[in-house]
């Protein structure tokens, strides 16, 4: 059993594939093929769920990432001791389902392609939000800070805590306590609905000016550094990230943000409106 290669990056929503092993999870059961189209939960960083669909006309019910140690033991999302793509583990895409399929069996496979572009908009638009939170807050930097791809004090990257992708939307949460402060920024006096008044105003000229996406994917196995690019007007930014794009912000529609200032931390909210 070798490294399940993904079509996903590629935005396909259909493949044919061969099964190549069955792992135990709960009462149900994984399957393992040795290509497919759908997108697991990342175990390291689980922003964007799992793709739905059918697997061999069975329902998938989950689909999570499974790693295979050297002597063969299988585990699968919490359970994985190592982080994604460490060396000498196979990396695998385990499709959960109610009943079992037969090792070696050509299967279709299916994603729910709806429910892909609904996680798929909301995860570019959760990444065009945090560039756009790195310009509203770029003067509450004290001291230097690594920058973003636009050459903003990228906030989102220091101070994210968890980001929860759903259909048309994500949920970011930040700290902003002793060690943000003393990277050099500071929440004292900010005002969210400033900010998130400038957020939004970027927000609405990105998608207006329809900023071309495409994925960097380096290779074929599910653990490839794939890069998320945007040709955005102030030039392209680009962001590590394993998970599912539209190919133009214009697809987007609408998209604003919602901050909510806490005494440590601060949420943002980001709601995607599509065209009718």
């Amino acid at each position: 059993m070798k490294s399940t290669v993904v079509t996903f990056p590629h935005g396909h929503v259909t493949g044919r594939s061969q099964i190549v092993g069955t792992v135990p999870v709960g009462a149900r059961h994984g399957l393992v093929v040795s290509e497919t189209p759908f997108h697991p939960l990342d175990h390291t960083w689980p922003d964007q769920p799992a793709d739905r669909g059918a697997i061999g006309g069975l329902p998938v019910l989950d689909c999570v990432t499974g790693a295979r140690a050297a002597d063969g033991a299988i585990l699968l999302g919490s359970d994985i001791p190592v982080r994604r793509g460490a060396d000498g583990w196979d990396w695998l895409v385990v499709h959960v389902t109610g009943s079992p399929l037969a090792v070696g069996a050509d299967v279709e496979l299916e994603v729910d392609a709806a429910h892909r572009a609904a996680l798929s908009a909301g995860h570019t638009a959760c990444h065009l939000a945090a560039l756009a939170l790195n310009a509203a807050l770029a003067g509450r930097w004290r001291k230097e800070a690594a920058l973003d791809g636009l050459g903003h004090p990228d906030f989102d990257q220091s101070a994210i805590t968890s980001s929860r992708i759903t259909p048309h939307a994500s949920l970011d949460e930040y700290r902003l306590g002793k060690s943000l402060r003393k990277k050099g920024f500071t929440a004292d006096g900010l005002d969210v609905a400033e900010a998130a008044h400038a957020v939004n105003e970027r927000l609405k000229a990105w998608v207006t000016a329809g900023a071309a996406i495409r994925l960097d994917v380096p290779g074929p196995e599910l653990t490839a550094r794939r890069t998320w690019h945007c040709a955005l007007p102030e030039g392209e930014a680009s962001i590590p990230c394993g998970g599912t794009h539209v190919r133009d912000a214009a697809e987007l529609g609408e998209v604003t943000v919602e901050l909510t200032l806490a005494e440590q931390s601060l949420t943002m909210r980001t709601t995607v409106t599509p065209q009718a």
